[in-house]
């Protein structure tokens, strides 16, 4: 069966839009399984008629998990293989499989991960960043407060979340009324013809995309707040003394690069 392992769970990444976006590998074991266990079995042919794969797919989305369980672990006991995908992407990256791949385990079977496709590593892939930690929390919840606490909460971090198109200006205007105006890179329709991906402030975003047809699917990043702990501001103060900035002057500039107390920093000027 072309290098399948019999009991075993195979979790495959599928593309996010390009359907060429798909690895030989996954190919061949979408090809080999016994049965594909898959959110939307009418999504899911569109990519198996492409690369010919006839393997029978059975629906498994967020609201059959539980009752799909059974089933696969079944087909586990007697020998056969499963290969595990949503509609797009990875599977449990804010897509169903957890409760699956927890019963797989338990019950002693391999999970096996085919990797590929994911919007979150796509995104951080084409938008500048001066570290490389982040935290991706999947989709914001609708509740405004619930926004203000996860950001406020998540201040310091690179934060990764998904947005509905229809919600998303509404999402973004609740953050920038709460935090002013952060920076943020937004992508959409990643890897598709009109794909597109956006950095600046806010209120930049907000303006572009009022004012432009917003469809598709959309992952953001908010990048995290400084530190001001974490700056030298004696080192930058004698920086724009050296270039003749007087105190008032530095103390302005420095306060809102860094959102930092004016009035402390001028009287570190006075100081230096």
């Amino acid at each position: 069966m072309g290098g399948i392992i019999e009991n075993a769970l195979y979790s495959v990444a599928t593309p996010i839009g390009n359907l060429d976006d798909i690895s030989k590998r996954a190919v061949e074991i979408l090809s080999n399984v016994d049965v594909i266990a898959c959110e939307d079995t009418r999504n899911s042919s569109v990519l198996m008629e492409k690369y010919g794969i006839k393997t029978r797919l059975i629906s498994y989305h967020k609201y059959s998990e539980n009752s799909r369980c059974e089933l696969f672990l079944n087909y586990l006991k007697e020998g056969k293989s499963i290969a595990l995908i949503t509609d797009a992407g990875t599977p449990l990256i804010s897509d169903p499989g957890e409760i699956l791949v927890e019963e797989v385990l338990k019950n002693g079977f391999k999970v096996i991960p085919v990797v590929g496709a994911s919007a979150p590593i796509a995104l951080l892939s084409a938008i500048p960043r001066t570290d490389e930690d982040f935290k991706f929390i999947g989709f914001l919840p609708k509740n405004k407060n619930q926004i203000i606490e996860i950001v406020s909460k998540n201040k310091f971090e690179n934060l990764i979340f998904y947005e509905s198109p229809n919600r998303i200006i509404e999402t973004l205007e609740t953050i920038k009324n709460e935090f002013s105006n952060k920076k943020i890179a937004l992508g959409r329709e990643l890897t598709k013809k009109f794909e597109e991906i956006k950095i600046g402030e806010i209120s930049e975003i907000i303006d572009y995309f009022k004012s432009n047809i917003l469809k598709g699917e959309i992952v953001a990043m908010l990048y995290k707040d400084i530190k001001t702990d974490d700056i030298d501001f004696d080192e930058k103060i004698k920086k724009l003394k050296n270039l003749n900035y007087k105190d008032k002057e530095i103390a302005t500039i420095l306060s809102e690069l860094y959102d930092s107390n004016k009035n402390a920093i001028y009287k570190k000027c006075l100081e230096i």
